[in-house]
C-alpha cells in the first residue's frame, strides 16, 4: 500500500507539471468554439420550433440575476441560452453545487481501490475516536450526510483557518452524536471529514493534489479550483469556482458513466437516507417547499410530499446562489442553470428550470428519437 501511495505522489507531481499544457489545450478549445449564436441546437432556430419557444420563454423569464442555461440530450445534442453578461465560460462560485463534484471525486478513488464506502474515519485519522458512535461512522454516512456530525464550526468559513485543525474542531463541536444513519442533516461537516479520509487514503498532502489527480485522470474541470474560503482551507461542500461549460461536461461524464461505473452511479443517485429522521433540509424551507431525499452528494428529487418515490427519476445539487445542476433520467437529458445571485436564492435556478420544464422535456424527446 505504501508503494502505491508513493507512486501516486510521483504521479501527482508529474500531472501538476503537465497541467499547463492541458489548460492551454482547453483554452484553445473554448476560443475555437466561441463563434456563433448562443442558444443554438442543431442550428434549428426557426420560429415555431421548440428551440425557439425555449429561447422566447427564457428571454421573458423574471430573473434576479444573469444566467446561462446549458442542457444536453442523451445523444449529445446541446442547447445553450444566456441572459445579460453571463456566458458558458463565466466563472461562478459554486456554493453547494460542489457537493456533487466532491462526492464524485471520492467515489472515483473508491473505484481505484484506495478507499471504501465501508471505511471508518479512524482508519485514516489518528485523532478519531475508536469507540462509540463516532467510531461507527462510515464513508457512506459522510457522503449521504447521515454521519451525525451536524454542528458546523465557524472555521469552515475562515480563509486563515488551518484545514486539519478545523476538521479536528468538527469533532470537538460534535462531542455527542446520534447513531450514524439515524439522522439526515444538510451541513458541510460531512464532506470535510470524507475529504480528509480521501487525502490520507490516497497518500496525497492536501485536497488540491487529490483534485489535480482527478483532473489528470478524467480531463474534467481544467479551469476549476477549490479555493473558498481559501486554497489552504477549502470547503469541500461549497468552495469551488467553475464554469458552466466545464460543469456540463462533468454531468455528461456522470450520465454516460465515463468516470464512474454503473454500480457507483446507481449508488450515488439512489436514496441513501431512507427512513432517517430529516433534522435539517434547506429545500423544505424554500418558498416552494419540497421533500427531497439524498444520495451521495446530491438531492434525490421527488414531486410527492411527503417523499414516496420508489425509484430515482431526477437528481440535482443546487447551490445557495441559485445555480442548479441536474440529471433527468426520466427524460434523458441533463444540464445546469449557471448563475450567482444573492445568498439564500437557491430556489431560483430550480424555479427557472420549472418554467421551461415541458419545453425541455419535448426538446429532449425530439433529440433522443
Amino acid at each position: 500500500m505504501q508503494l502505491l501511495k508513493n507512486s501516486l505522489k510521483t504521479l501527482v507531481n508529474i500531472t501538476v507539471r503537465i497541467r499547463y499544457f492541458i489548460t492551454v489545450g482547453a483554452l484553445l478549445t473554448i476560443i475555437g468554439g466561441c463563434g456563433g449564436s448562443t442558444g443554438n441546437s442543431n442550428n434549428n432556430n426557426e420560429p415555431g420550433t421548440v428551440e425557439q419557444q425555449l429561447h422566447a420563454a427564457l428571454d421573458a423569464a423574471n430573473i434576479d440575476t444573469d444566467f446561462t442555461l446549458i442542457v444536453k440530450s442523451h445523444n449529445g445534442t446541446q442547447f445553450t441560452h444566456s441572459r445579460g453578461e453571463s456566458t458558458a465560460a463565466t466563472t461562478y462560485r459554486s456554493a453547494s453545487t460542489a457537493k456533487m463534484v466532491t462526492a464524485s471525486v471520492i467515489l472515483w478513488l473508491v473505484e481505484q481501490g484506495l478507499i471504501s464506502l465501508e471505511d471508518n474515519p479512524q482508519d485514516y485519522l489518528d485523532f478519531w475516536p475508536t469507540t462509540g458512535n463516532h467510531a461507527a461512522i462510515k464513508l457512506r454516512h459522510l457522503l449521504s450526510f447521515t454521519s451525525g456530525l451536524n454542528n458546523e464550526p465557524v472555521c469552515l468559513y475562515l480563509p486563515d483557518a488551518v484545514f486539519l485543525d478545523c476538521i479536528e474542531k468538527i469533532l470537538d463541536d460534535n462531542p455527542s452524536i446520534p447513531a450514524p444513519g439515524d439522522e439526515f442533516y444538510y451541513a458541510n461537516t460531512h464532506l470535510q471529514i470524507a475529504g480528509l479520509m480521501a487525502i490520507h487514503a490516497s497518500g496525497m498532502d492536501n485536497w488540491e493534489q487529490v483534485f489535480d489527480y482527478f483532473k489528470a485522470g478524467t480531463q474534467l474541470f481544467t479551469n476549476a479550483s477549490y479555493d473558498y474560503p481559501s486554497p489552504s482551507n477549502p470547503r469541500l461542500g461549497g468552495g469551488m469556482h467553475w464554469q458552466a461549460n466545464e460543469y456540463i461536461e462533468f454531468l455528461d461524464a456522470l450520465y454516460h458513466q465515463k468516470i464512474l461505473s454503473g454500480a457507483s452511479v446507481e449508488a450515488m443517485t439512489s436514496d441513501q437516507i431512507g427512513s432517517a429522521n430529516i433534522v435539517y433540509s434547506p429545500v423544505s424551507e424554500w418558498p416552494i417547499a419540497l421533500d427531497w431525499h439524498y444520495g451521495f452528494g446530491q438531492w434525490i428529487e421527488c414531486r410527492s410530499i411527503p417523499f414516496d418515490c420508489i425509484s430515482t427519476s431526477r437528481v440535482s445539487s443546487t447551490g445557495a446562489y441559485g445555480a442548479y445542476p441536474f440529471i433527468d433520467f426520466e427524460n434523458q437529458y441533463f444540464g445546469i442553470v449557471a448563475r450567482e445571485g444573492s445568498l439564500s436564492m437557491a430556489h431560483r435556478g430550480f424555479q427557472l428550470w420549472r418554467e421551461v420544464e415541458s419545453e425541455l422535456a419535448e426538446w429532449a424527446g425530439n433529440n433522443n428519437e
